[in-house]
């Protein structure tokens, strides 16, 4: 008996579900391309962040922790920890610390991005110089503060002892009222050369013939820098501003190198109090409460960030 042949109508449809297949393995390839990657943040993020969640809802101590068996308290940890005078002097330290850094940094570092924007002799070698203070590792410029600082045979006292405006040396990092200003100064002098190189960016992103227009109508250069330099580097000056607040409010090589947090605790911002109440006092549940606390801190400030940069785009 003869084999029937296949209809002229299947065949193209059978071909036409060769594609689909072949598109849907390709896609299927793609995400196996991103599997590494998204195994590597869940091991190195998602995973370190449940367990220290889930730590905070627990009393872990030494004890429980080894045995692993420490009771659930729910929200207790928390409770203790907003109830801890300690806790909000810290936060108050923090916030002092942050707000001093992030002024100077991004003031300093637009005047710099300001004037490395204008071409002269020496201006990739000297921004070559200046980004060296970034590249330093932080137990480098941490150890190098301290000993600028240091009250016997610091270059600071001995500068100013020359100059005439002190009569005699002063332990910077020792005493309660200037340690705090030491750390900032040490940060600041580490976050200029980022600001300085995300805000030159910016500046160059500006096109010249807006500031040529404005100089044929006779603005002055005040006026130009007013209405447009500012306006136009709003989007890039939330950005900085961003990172650097991220980075400074968990700062903890550089304060922990100079002063480890004292003297009695005037250097003691949210990262050495979660520091100290997790390695010193071994109270491993206070810790993650405040480790959480921080974390949350900061995500509600990158989502500030986000929301106001659609605003910016949408007006």
């Amino acid at each position: 008996m003869a084999r029937a042949l296949p209809s002229t109508a299947a065949v193209p449809a059978a071909a036409a579900v060769r594609p689909r297949r072949r598109v849907r393995r390709g896609l299927f390839a793609d995400y196996l391309f991103l599997l590494p990657a998204l195994l590597f943040i869940a091991v190195t993020m998602l995973y370190p962040v449940w367990t220290n969640l889930r730590m905070s809802l627990h009393d872990v101590t030494v004890m429980t922790f080894l045995r692993d068996n420490a009771p659930f308290v729910g929200l207790q940890n928390y409770r203790d920890l907003l109830a801890d005078p300690v806790f909000h002097k810290a936060l108050g330290l923090s916030l002092i610390f942050t707000a001093g850094s992030l002024a100077f940094q991004f003031g300093i570092g637009f005047a710099l991005a300001l004037f490395f924007n204008r071409p002269f002799p020496g201006n990739t070698t000297l921004r070559a110089l200046l980004l060296l203070a970034w590249l330093l590792p932080t137990v480098v410029s941490g150890s190098l503060f301290r000993w600028m600082l240091d009250g016997d045979f610091g270059v600071v006292n001995y500068a100013l002892v020359s100059l005439g405006l002190l009569d005699d040396g002063r332990y910077w990092l020792i005493e309660p009222g200037t340690a705090l200003a030491g750390t900032v100064l040490a940060n600041v002098w580490v976050g200029i050369p980022f600001n300085m190189a995300l805000l030159l960016a910016g500046l160059q992103g500006i096109p010249h013939t807006l500031y040529e227009a404005a100089s044929v109508d006779g603005a002055t250069g005040w006026q130009r820098f007013r209405s447009l330099t500012l306006p136009l580097m709003r989007p890039v000056s939330l950005s900085v501003l961003l990172l650097g607040l991220i980075y400074t409010f968990k700062v903890f090589d550089l304060i922990y190198i100079m002063t480890g947090g004292g003297p009695v605790d005037a250097t003691t911002v949210l990262p050495i109090y979660t520091y100290k109440l997790t390695f010193s006092f071994f109270r491993f549940g206070d810790g993650a409460a405040a480790a959480t606390l921080l974390l949350v801190g900061l995500v509600g400030v990158a989502l500030l960030y986000l929301w106001a940069a659609r605003r910016e785009e949408a007006s």
